[in-house]
């Protein structure tokens, strides 16, 4: 019998989006699917839309806000699948996404292997989405998925998984204090690739990645994000030291503090502080963030604290931009077609 594929969608004034996302998800190839979309206490008319689409495929739930992990942890618990597809809910995953990587599974011997797939950045036009492969996008041992992360500074959407309901066991459930930060996703990938076998990419698995829809974390302010943040920054160094603690994977940690320490530096002296001991206590030590020549610029004429906020708001403008550009045409395109 092929394997029940649970696709999770924790949603939270996704509106604009919503419809699009459980589509993609109607859409799959692989026939023997549920869904379910836990509404996270949105303000617009997330869970009116959801509910239009509700039936024996699709389960529809409704909660105080929680934030992200707490709607993707209640469903969870409601899930019956063999394995788990994350998909947050302005994301998309291609027609024969799980199925491409469930191609060949039809027993438990391989419940411990991670599958990732490639997965394309867009704003609104899926077709102009790019496709940037990194060293991430390939079969790795786990310590050496955890390694190229921390070293490379690259990541992997979380659309882009489909995890056994064997390794979701083994993982524990979605780390709720690490709401605030955003970068809760990280954290839990990197515990599951600890507890995997193996992490297999298969190529011919494709999601997509809406960019562009939430503010950066670097212009959050609030004490609680970048508390939450640091938190997540250490588990993720513990979940590779359970793995391998060695020289080499202490130099990535290091590595790892480093290329994180823009968010903190220099506002939150006792985080940057912590993160400094950190470093020492790996055989390392941190600097100060790394400047390219045009925030060089704008630091020496309005000191870092201000310069950084420039520098932030700049890089939101552009966002924006590209943003609304992307949107013209997806109008444009629509009115065409």
């Amino acid at each position: 019998m092929p394997h029940l594929v649970s696709i999770l969608i924790p949603a939270y004034n996704a509106e604009r989006w919503i419809a699009d996302t459980i589509k993609s998800a109607l859409s799959q190839t692989w026939v023997k699917k549920e869904i379910i979309v836990v509404d996270d206490g949105s303000s617009d008319n997330t869970l009116e839309i959801a509910k239009t689409f509700e039936s024996k495929t699709v389960k529809v739930i409704a909660q105080r806000n929680m934030g992200a992990c707490g709607a993707r942890n209640r469903a969870l618990t409601l899930a019956q699948g063999t394995y788990i597809q994350f998909l947050d809910a302005d994301d998309l995953l291609a027609p024969d996404k799980i199925s491409q990587q469930l191609k060949g599974r039809n027993n438990n011997s391989d419940a411990r292997t991670l599958l990732t797939s490639a997965f394309g950045k867009f704003f609104f036009c899926q077709h102009r989405a790019q496709f940037r492969p990194d060293s991430l996008w390939q079969d790795l041992a786990p310590v050496d998925w955890i390694l190229k992360k921390f070293m490379e500074n690259v990541w992997m959407n979380p659309a882009a998984w489909l995890v056994s309901r064997r390794l979701t066991e083994l993982a524990g459930p979605w780390d709720e204090r690490l709401s605030p930060s955003g970068s809760d996703d990280g954290e839990y990938m990197c515990r599951l690739v600890a507890r995997s076998e193996e992490v297999k990419f298969v190529p011919e698995a494709k999601c997509y990645y809406r960019v562009g829809n939430v503010g950066t974390l670097s212009s959050r302010k609030s004490d609680s994000a970048l508390n939450a943040l640091f938190l997540s920054l250490c588990l993720c160094i513990e979940h590779l030291r359970s793995l391998e603690d060695s020289e080499r994977t202490r130099l990535a940690c290091v590595r790892f503090l480093q290329n994180s320490l823009f968010y903190f530096y220099p506002e939150k002296v006792e985080i940057v502080n912590k993160a400094r001991d950190l470093a020492r206590s790996l055989g390392g030590d941190l600097l100060p963030p790394k400047e390219n020549l045009k925030f060089l610029l704008v630091r020496k004429v309005f000191g870092w604290k201000r310069g950084k906020k420039i520098m932030v708001t700049l890089r939101k403008r552009k966002l924006a931009m590209a943003v609304k550009w992307d949107e013209m045409l997806y109008r444009v395109n629509g009115l065409l077609g």
